[in-house]
This record gives C-alpha cells, structure tokens and sequence, in this order.
C-alpha cells in the first residue's frame, strides 16, 4: 500500500536482565513445573487451562521513538504521512520484541497483549510504546486433540492475540484459533474552517461536509490497513476490532485513528460451537 509498509523488524538479543528473567522461568523446578509470572485474572488462568494451555510467563516489548515534524495547508484534508509511518514502527517494534521473549520461552503464542502510549518529560517529540502480554503454550495433547501442526502464526513466530483468557477459550471452542494482533492508523490533518464558511454556518443545523469527509477518510484508511494486515498473514477473519481516537499531543486538528484486533483462522477439527446459555449473576 502506497506509503504505508510494515518494516522488516530483524530480530535482535535480547537485553541482559530480560535474557536472565526468562531462562530463569525456563528452568524446571524440583516437582518438574516451570515457574511463570501472568496479568491474568484467576478465571482468565483457569479458562487458559481448560483450553489446554500453559502460561509460559509475561513478555513485554518497548520503544522510545522520535517523531518527526511534517507540515500540511491550513485548509487542506490530508494524510500525515511521516507521523502515520512513524508510529506504526514503533508499535511493530515493540511488538516484535514482545514476541522473541516469548520465543525465547519457547512459547506457542501471547494472549492478552496490551499496546500503550507513553509521554515523558524529557522531549516532547518522544513517545514509548509498550506491547505487554501473558505468553502460553499448548498441551501435546491440545494439538491432537485439535489436529493442529503448529499454534505459531505462518511466520514462525508466537501467535499474538489482544483477547482475554475468556475471549481466547471461547475462540476455540467456536473452531478458531489466533494468528497474529493486526493493526492499522492513520495520523490526519483535518482543514480549518475558512472565514467563509464559519459565517455561512452561524445559526444554522447543518453539516460540516469538511469534518465529515476527513473523519471518515481517516477512519478508512485505518480499517484498510488493519484488514491489509490480516490478509498477507493468510488469515480468514479479524475479531475483536477496535477503534481508537487520539491526538498525542499535537496540533488540535492532528489526530490519530488506530484499528487493532485478533486475526483468526479456522480450525477444521475443532468441536461443535457451545450453545449460548442464559446465565443470572446473584452479585449486586
């Protein structure tokens, strides 16, 4: 897609204290468990389970990224495209070294991944992005039981899902499994208004074509980008797609749309989907 690539992330080793906080959860213990250390609430842990996997541990990836400066008209739409690239790479790259630390622990996949934004003091042109999650692993008998080769996505890697232990247990059940966390932005100038065109509207119900047209332009190209994503994965689907509004910061009339979700595939062996039941909670 025209001016927008995923960037070739070369893996890289891990630091120090990340390399020795893994192998640490490696080892296997005396009674021959393997420690590990999860976000996931105790029903998430249990359902994890149920679904026939293990948590490996919590893997996390970050970056600190300059962004660059790009000018556009004041009374042009128009995509910013250096501050588009930018962000999405540093979220690839936070990404990507989430993903070989769970490698690392030899896990099948990160469930629960958590993508943030961070703003520090020391610069106003930095932002920290952070990719956090519980990474998991099959069963051998998972596999059987679902006929499944491999639960990595087609690269090699860990899969990578933004859905909770519930969420994850209820994809399997329904014949599904997760290939990767897919995502798609776009960082817009919306024009200002001209003088004319704010004295023709005083008083008046009527809509802002303008607005209207760059809002929704830029909330296309974000979903486009997300399915993009999906699609050169190889996967049938995206679930659990959201849609994010925000301005980091900058100029009033810069924002940015970010679309992230669970790209999904089929699993030909899988169960019947359960019946929905009617459940009445007895809390207050």
């Amino acid at each position: 897609m025209a001016n927008y690539n995923r960037p070739q992330i070369q893996r890289q080793a891990l630091p120090q204290h990340a390399a020795e906080r893994i192998q640490r959860m490696r080892a296997t213990g005396a009674q021959g468990q393997r420690f590990f250390t999860s976000d996931l609430s105790v029903k998430e842990f249990l359902l994890v389970r149920e679904a026939g996997f293990e948590c490996a541990g919590l893997v996390m990836g970050s970056s600190i990224y300059h962004v660059g400066y790009q000018q556009a008209g004041y009374t042009q739409n128009m995509e910013m495209g250096v501050l588009t690239q930018a962000l999405y790479q540093a979220r690839e790259l936070a990404m990507a070294r989430m993903e070989e630390e769970a490698h690392e622990l030899g896990a099948d996949g990160v469930i629960g991944v958590r993508l943030r934004v961070n703003r520090h003091a020391w610069g106003e042109q930095l932002l920290e992005f952070v990719a956090i999650g519980t990474a998991v692993y099959g069963r051998p008998e998972t596999a059987k039981k679902f006929q499944v080769q491999t639960w990595r996505a087609p690269s090699g890697m860990p899969f990578t899902s933004d859905l909770s232990g519930q969420d994850f247990w209820m994809l399997l059940k329904s014949g599904y499994r997760p290939v990767s966390l897919v995502m798609g932005n776009c960082v817009y100038h919306v024009a200002h208004q001209t003088l004319g065109g704010w004295f023709s509207s005083v008083g008046q119900n009527m809509e802002m074509p303008n607005f209207t047209q760059a809002l929704y332009d830029a909330r296309e190209l974000a979903m486009e980008r997300l399915q993009y994503e999906a699609q050169l994965d190889g996967a049938g689907g995206v679930v659990g797609t959201e849609v994010y509004e925000t301005s980091h910061g900058w100029d009033s009339h810069i924002i940015e749309f970010f679309c992230v979700g669970t790209s999904v595939l089929a699993i030909h062996a899988a169960e019947a989907p359960p019946v929905p039941e009617l459940v009445m909670t007895v809390n207050e």
